[in-house]
Formats: C-alpha cells, structure tokens, sequence
C-alpha cells in the first residue's frame, strides 16, 4: 500500500473552503473529512473556526437547506428530519429552528405524494392496509396527526 504524504494544514484548509464554497456542509461533515485527511484535532479545530468566521460553514443555514430539500426532494416527514440533523451533531436550538421554516404546503404536498404512491397497491378500505400505510408514512418520519388527515382525505377522494 502507498502511503500519501499528509496534507498541510494550509492545503486541508484550502480543500475544505473549496469543498464548502461548491455545496453546503455542518462542521461535523467537515470535521470527518479532516480526519480522514488524518489533520491533527487542534489543526482541524482551528481550519473549522475559519470556516465558520468567514461564513463557509453555518450549521443553522445548513439545517435549513437540508430540511427544506428533504421535504421537497425526498419526501421526509419532521421526526426523520430531526433524527438525521441530530446525527450530524446540529444543535437543538438549529433543528427547532429548520423545522419551523419548513412550508406548510411543501409538507402537506410531501405527505400527500408519499401518501398516494403506496395507497396505490393499497385497500384502504380494509384496517390492515390502512395500518401497512401509517406504519409507511411514519418511517418516512411524518408525524401522527399528519398521517391520520392523509390516510383519511385518501379515503374521501376514494369513496368519492
């Protein structure tokens, strides 16, 4: 196996503002790839600070965006959202804050959407697929109350 010459700190730093510049990314993705990059913890500490100073990491704009494109383009509910911003070490206060600035009808539409494509194989006028649908939309992260308005106004268009 070759072995790489370690990167400087200057060279880690560069790479990883050229990193943040093209997409957004949380200090603890940033600190990941700087352990790979095998960046003694006090060099990585001190390459995340710049990046936070000059505004190239922002975890709270980076929580926004990932909550916002998690509803529009996955079709994650709140709690899944939640989870994931918890595993990248996202403060609760930046969470709370994401989730709050998620659109409502982006929400109700993401629901709907993932609502529908299982309903699809689904009778829902039968008890046992209606609970194959909750338990469905509740791992993709929605929230009851959610799940119940969904399963119930699919039943109306159905009955219609």
């Amino acid at each position: 196996m070759i072995r790489k010459k370690p990167l400087t700190k200057e060279a880690a730093l560069l790479r990883m503002a050229d990193l943040c510049a093209r997409g957004e990314h949380c200090s603890s993705e940033i600190r990941e790839k700087l352990r790979k990059l095998m960046i003694s913890v006090s060099d990585a500490n001190g390459i995340i600070d710049y990046l936070e100073e000059n505004r190239y990491i922002d975890n709270l704009r980076f929580a926004k965006s990932f909550a916002r494109d998690k509803v529009r383009f996955s079709g994650w509910g709140r709690n899944k959202i939640r989870m994931a911003l918890a595993v990248k070490r996202i403060s609760s206060s930046d969470i709370r804050e994401a989730l709050e600035e998620i659109n409502e009808e982006d929400y109700e539409e993401a629901v709907s959407r993932a609502a529908r494509a299982k309903a699809r194989n689904l009778d829902l006028s039968d008890y046992e697929d209606r609970a194959k649908l909750y338990r469905h939309l509740a791992s993709r992260g929605f929230e009851s109350a959610v799940i119940s308005n969904a399963i119930r106004d699919l039943r109306a268009e159905n009955d219609d």
